[in-house]
């Protein structure tokens, strides 16, 4: 038995309710990320993240590909996929792990746990001209803000077959200044990266009730 096939049959509840958010890290995209984790958390599934593991005895890639091998959904965001900076270089960080979710789901086919994935861009984003091999898929597009970040994540995780009755958007958005604040005094304690548990746990206080 593989370490991935382990880590899916030791917590089926957890893998339905798995979501792993594939988005940049920057100071610019975080009031985003905070936005989609407090988005899932309030459509009462589980955010998973590259940042939710303090381990270092392991590759980051290894990392990565288990919560996404342990989480039957998965959002991505590719907004970063273009040039910056002087020598004007793109980060192929999201694409390499939209890959393995891709793989994932092909992998699970015909699973009633196969693996689903929603892909995020930018009004404008051309990201067809660096992968091309998404033509014929369906992104949702956003603005920018974080109104509308919360509105395609959520319309998308109502959606989903192991959703409860989800809170509107509005409502996320109202309670959203409670989370972000006290993401803030996490960071405050702990640093940039504040443990992923206590950010979760962060989100469930705050998220509106249904």
């Amino acid at each position: 038995m593989s370490d991935h096939q382990a880590d899916t049959e030791q917590a089926p509840d957890d893998v339905v309710k798995g979501v792993f958010i594939n988005c940049p890290f920057d100071s610019e995209f975080e009031p985003l990320f905070q936005a989609i984790i407090f988005s899932v958390v309030s459509c009462d599934f589980t955010p998973r993240s590259a940042l939710e593991t303090g381990t270092v005895a392991e590759p980051r890639m290894d990392r990565i590909t288990r919560s996404i091998f342990s989480s039957k959904y998965s959002i991505h965001d590719l907004s970063r996929c273009k040039g910056e900076g002087n020598e004007q270089l793109a980060r192929f960080n999201m694409p390499l792990e939209l890959g393995i979710a891709m793989a994932r789901r092909y992998e699970t086919r015909n699973s009633k746990d196969q693996h689903d994935w929603l892909l995020l861009v930018p009004d404008g984003h051309v990201y067809l001209k660096v992968i091309s091999d998404l033509a014929g898929f369906d992104p949702m597009k956003y603005d920018g803000s974080v109104e509308t970040i919360i509105q395609r994540v959520i319309s998308w995780l109502a959606t989903r077959p192991d959703t409860t009755p989800p809170p509107t958007p509005k409502s996320v958005l109202d309670s959203l200044p409670e989370f972000v604040h006290e993401y803030e005094q996490l960071k405050n304690n702990w640093g940039d990266d504040p443990p992923w548990p206590y950010v979760v746990e962060a989100a469930r206080k705050a998220a509106p009730k249904t």
